[in-house]
């Protein structure tokens, strides 16, 4: 992959004609292009298998759609990076749009992480529980599922099939007698010995059997076990037994469609309507549905539908595993090299089908059936949220509705583990990639000072905002504050916006009214006076619940704070003790306090700690002078 040096026309040229300038300097190489506006942010990012070909089209001063033409006019600049192959640029391409959000491209807005089921293997009695994120421990996984949820769900009823442990090692490994899931029947309690290792690997086999998708043989197995032991006149294993077969039965039936003939899959489809996009994915592994979820694509009015699935699925699959079949409701422009890069990603075959008949149809005609559903419904609580909006912008004498609305709330318990929080709100509802968190660090603030909370974390809001966009071009920049308080907030934070020249943010504080009654609350605005709205006016509903997220935020981020802090013990800071050793430490000896006394002899025989780490430890708590 090379960087070409852009060439460096004529900087009065815009639009075609500089694009014509750029030509001159091009081959028929493929990379990746990014057209750049007059303050070098970037338009677009595009790929090509011939570059000069490409870049070619942009030249013509006709025939574009209107997307494509504003976008022309707006460039004033352009940058190229060649690549060895046009595979290598789709992947480059993908990464870009996900990094540089330009405008003019198709954006997966709401990209996630998916969670797995992990059965561990680095321990003689394995452990079943959910895993989010990189793969990186040992063991068997098992997903995506669709939410953590449909995990929950589905590990709750495999414990009472398989009886599984879900405990920690350190934990596991300081019992002394069975825990309250072995009383409820949902372990087998091999942590103290009621169950040989060998028959616990069955049971673990037994599992990734089930994982796996040959449940069947699992489900024939338990049955004669059952048969066995009632023929056996062992009544209180054979309804155990039974009681397995039914939990079995039922992480079956939760799964709904369970396709005979697709073993591995994502089934992806695309419904647009009105200029928005509902992408619905559907996991089926091991020939169970593993549960869906719904994307929003940001596109454009003449976008059409392969070139937004083209772009979700460079984009989804950036981060994540693919499966061995995408099953699609559109056929890709690109399907050969999209296959070849995911192909390339995965380091086995990964086919793109687009059925039009049989079981993988009707699984892509339920899924495009969802996404129907599910755009409806958003097109509708959208069309609320926009009058919701209006009306938010008539009650407080806005100029325009607000695109966004940044709500900040403080909590802490007489000023200890005090955090702010800031929600954010537009058209589309919360935008909760977009919340922030503030812990509190003024060490001259007076406990439970609720002004001078508000005071940091606004000036850190600010001081933020004017570096990174000091221009304001880039949307992050609030059209409306909301306020948790009074007329003292309002004051308070009316002199911190005043002292980073932002006062022309409209700015209102809410306040409960008279016995501080939900429904009664006051508005406060600078240099006016308090006023109500209608009882059972929407707009007052409204800002309830966006008080009222702004505080749960708070309050959540609070309660993390002050449960990281109660978990602290001075182990922390000894340096070389990560959270490994804290565990093995603490199960060795009982408490920190306990290892704070122990002796240089007693440290080296703890598990897992060198002679070198128990002279550290040793010191640092023994020669502290």
């Amino acid at each position: 992959m090379t960087e070409t040096p852009d060439p460096s026309p004529d900087q009065t040229l815009t639009g075609h004609a500089l694009i014509q300038e750029y030509l001159k300097t091009l081959d028929g190489s493929p990379g990746v292009y990014r057209m750049l506006d007059a303050q070098s942010r970037v338009l677009y990012v595009g790929k090509a298998r011939n570059l000069k070909a490409r870049v070619s089209n942009y030249a013509r001063p006709s025939g574009h759609s209107g997307r494509i033409a504003r976008m022309i006019s707006e460039t004033a600049g352009m940058m190229f990076l060649t690549t060895r192959t046009e595979t290598e640029a789709l992947l480059l391409e993908q990464n870009l749009i996900k990094q540089l959000k330009p405008r003019y491209n198709v954006l997966l807005r709401d990209d996630k992480s998916f969670p797995n089921i992990l059965i561990t293997g680095d321990h003689d009695f394995p452990m079943i529980t959910k895993h989010r994120g990189a793969r990186k421990d040992k063991g068997q996984y098992f997903g995506p599922f669709a939410s953590a949820g449909a995990v929950n769900r589905t590990l709750n009823q495999l414990q009472k099939v398989f009886l599984l442990r879900n405990c920690s090692d350190a934990m596991f490994s300081s019992r002394t007698r069975p825990c309250l899931l072995h009383q409820i029947k949902r372990c087998s309690a091999p942590c103290t010995g009621l169950i040989s290792r060998d028959d616990y690997a069955a049971t673990v086999a037994d599992a990734v059997r089930f994982l796996s998708g040959r449940s069947t043989a699992v489900q024939e197995t338990l049955a004669a076990q059952m048969q066995q032991a009632s023929d056996d006149m062992e009544f209180e294993r054979a309804a155990a037994l039974r009681d397995r077969i039914r939990a079995l039965t039922q992480v079956q039936t939760v799964q709904g469609i369970n396709p005979r003939g697709v073993s591995e899959a994502d089934v992806i489809a695309l419904h647009m309507e009105g200029g928005q996009a509902c992408v619905q994915v559907f996991f089926i592994r091991a020939h169970q549905n593993w549960g869906n979820a719904d994307f929003y694509p940001r596109i454009g009015a003449d976008i059409d539908a392969p070139e937004v699935l083209e772009a979700f699925i460079g984009q989804f699959y950036d981060t994540k595993e693919p499966p061995r079949q995408l099953i699609l409701s559109h056929p890709l422009e690109n399907a050969d090299l999209m296959q070849a890069a995911l192909t390339e990603k995965l380091g086995r075959k990964v086919e793109i089908l687009v059925p039009q008949r049989g079981e993988k149809a009707e699984l892509v005609e339920g899924a495009a059936r969802n996404a129907r559903e599910s755009l409806a419904r958003r097109m509708a609580e959208g069309a609320t949220q926009t009058k919701l909006l209006k009306g938010l912008a008539e009650a407080f004498a806005l100029p325009a509705p607000p695109n966004r609305i940044e709500v900040y709330d403080n909590s802490h318990i007489q000023g200890t583990d005090a955090v702010g929080a800031m929600i954010v709100a537009g058209p589309d509802g919360f935008i909760k990639g977009q919340y922030r968190k503030f812990n509190i660090r003024g060490d001259e603030l007076t406990p439970g000072d609720d002004f001078g909370m508000m005071k940091e974390v606004l000036t850190r809001r600010f001081k933020r905002l004017l570096k990174e966009d000091p221009d304001r071009a880039l949307g992050l920049w609030p059209d409306l504050l909301l306020i948790d308080g009074g007329a003292g907030q309002v004051s308070a934070v009316a002199q911190i916006m005043a002292e980073h020249g932002v006062q022309d943010i409209p700015m209102v504080g809410v306040a409960k009214g008279i016995d501080r009654d939900a429904g009664k609350e006051e508005f406060h605005r600078t240099g006016q006076r308090p006023f109500a709205l209608r009882h059972n006016d929407p707009v007052l509903y409204f800002v309830q619940r966006l008080r009222d997220e702004a505080h749960r935020f708070a309050i959540g981020t609070h309660r993390a704070k002050r449960a990281k802090s109660v978990g602290a013990t001075p182990l922390d800071e000894v340096p070389g003790v990560g959270a490994g050793r804290k565990r093995m430490l603490l199960a060795h000896f009982g408490s920190a306090k306990a290892v704070s006394r122990a002796g240089l002899e007693d440290l080296k025989a703890a598990p897992g700690i060198s002679d070198a780490m128990a002279e550290t430890i040793y010191a640092f708590f023994h020669d502290k002078g």
